[in-house]
């Protein structure tokens, strides 16, 4: 492999190896602390970040407000106090090695003002901003009045000219690189346009140098592109490093750091990863972000998919095809369905599924009662966690609804991440997971059950593997 030489980011030279920002409480302050003390770029999560008391025991971010408003309100504090603490720990942790970045989604709830409210509160102690999941038009503006360096996540060289024309231009000093996320093999959400085929992976070569070519007429022909999503061994990519059609180029890690020493996931988790298979992780448009997501294939992620196989169509009056009346719910409303569907939503509901949800589409999805009334609670205990959520039907602007009907063929995402986070049983809430996870079971690094440091692991790295 080529050797890897130091580059220029935030304003410090650093190995061109970035930890991942990966959600809530998953990359936190003493993982991405570890990950610059090993002399590249640490990112903690900003997303709900954890913060503690005063033993030092982290305090359960649970809700009080009787609205979704106010309960959005507490969203945002929790927010900022834990994205401060997490700061400081990543900051003690670094013993001043590397750099420090905070990673945040653009969609999530009151994105700017927890921005705001973090890089005020932790003034020196972040060196960068991480924002993918939506348009961040004003990362650029915010990040500029706090003197650090912006790093958007884009997925192609078009998205980025458009974020550039609107916003960027004016800011350019602190762009600090483009992060191109892979949308097929990378976790979590991903940016995969309608143009695009979700079951049709693409080379990433092309696509990132087509991002380079619309950054080179952007006139940042010496900016780096970070390529996060499938790196795993560097070997594998020794023609991307000093490709002079690529430019300066870093790689990130999201999924690798997963299972490390300083990694707060509980030990179910990277158990689970030791064991995953080729095609484990599924790339799914269940998330109530609209957006599409990469995740383990669990039980959690299975009862979404049979919930939305358990769906037809309906109409409030007779209509064409849909001329078969069908009572639904314990009032026995009539609905109207097509002959065959009527057919099978009685199996359905001699099977259990008794309780048909109506969706925002003009369709009915069959549950059990029981998992229909935890979805209702779900979407009443909102607590706005995204800017526009398409389960609970919040938005964080006036009128505070999205002005569709509640989706209850999505999930609280709050929910689910907070209890993976924090030991909740792994195979029952949604684990995000880069596609090449399960090669923690081929590569003889991780053999044995070995668990390497984050220090272990980033030197490794450097060696090519």
């Amino acid at each position: 492999m080529k050797s890897l030489n130091p580059i220029v980011m935030s304003g410090r030279e650093v190995l061109p190896l970035i930890e991942g920002g990966k959600g809530i409480a998953v990359s936190n302050g003493a993982s991405s602390g570890a990950w610059a003390a090993a002399g590249g770029i640490g990112t903690f999560s900003g997303v709900n970040a954890d913060s503690y008391d005063k033993e030092g025991q982290i305090i359960p971010q649970i809700y009080h407000g009787r609205t979704r408003r106010d309960r959005h309100e507490e969203l945002i504090a929790y927010g900022i106090k834990g994205g401060i603490q997490q700061a400081q720990i990543a900051h003690e942790t670094s013993n001043g090695q590397g750099r420090l970045h905070m990673n945040v989604l653009w969609e999530m709830g009151g994105a700017e003002r927890i921005l705001h409210g973090v890089l005020e509160g932790a003034r020196g102690l972040i060196h960068g901003v991480t924002c993918g999941a939506g348009m961040p038009y004003r990362i650029a503006e915010i990040c500029n009045r706090y003197e650090v360096h912006y790093y958007p996540i884009v997925s192609s060289g078009r998205a980025f000219g458009a974020l550039w024309k609107r916003a960027y231009h004016k800011f350019s000093n602190w762009l600090g690189a483009v992060v191109y996320e892979d949308p097929w093999r990378a976790g979590g959400h991903n940016g995969l346009s309608n143009s695009e085929k979700a079951e049709e992976p693409e080379d990433p070569y092309p696509r990132v140098l087509k991002l380079r070519e619309t950054m080179r007429q952007c006139g940042l022909k010496n900016i780096p592109i970070v390529m996060a999503g499938g790196v795993w061994f560097l070997r594998e990519w020794s023609d991307w490093i000093d490709n002079p059609e690529l430019g300066p180029i870093a790689f990130q890690f999201g999924t690798r750091p997963l299972l490390t020493k300083e990694s707060p996931i509980s030990e179910d988790w990277k158990n689970k990863l030791r064991a995953l298979k080729p095609g484990d992780v599924f790339l799914n448009r269940f998330s109530p972000t609209g957006f599409y997501s990469s995740a383990v294939n669990n039980a959690f992620l299975q009862g979404l998919r049979h919930r939305s196989e358990r769906q037809i169509s309906y109409r409030a009056e007779a209509d064409g095809d849909h001329d078969t009346a069908l009572a639904i719910g314990a009032r026995g409303r009539t609905v109207y369905v097509a002959a065959q569907d009527a057919v099978q939503a009685q199996a359905w509901i001699e099977a259990g599924f008794r309780e048909a949800l109506r969706t925002p589409d003009d369709s009915l999805v069959f549950e059990t009662p029981e998992k229909a009334q935890e979805i209702h609670k779900d979407q009443v205990d909102c607590m706005g966690c995204l800017s526009a959520c398409n389960f609970s039907n919040w938005s964080q602007r006036d009128p505070y609804n999205t002005g569709r009907r509640a989706d209850p063929r999505s999930f609280c995402i709050q929910k689910t991440l907070q209890d993976i986070a924090h030991g909740g049983p792994i195979d029952q809430q949604l684990m995000f997971a880069g596609h090449n996870a399960f090669r923690f079971g081929e590569d003889p690094f991780y053999s044995n059950g070995y668990t390497p440091s984050v220090g272990e692991l980033v030197k490794r790295i450097t060696q090519g593997d």
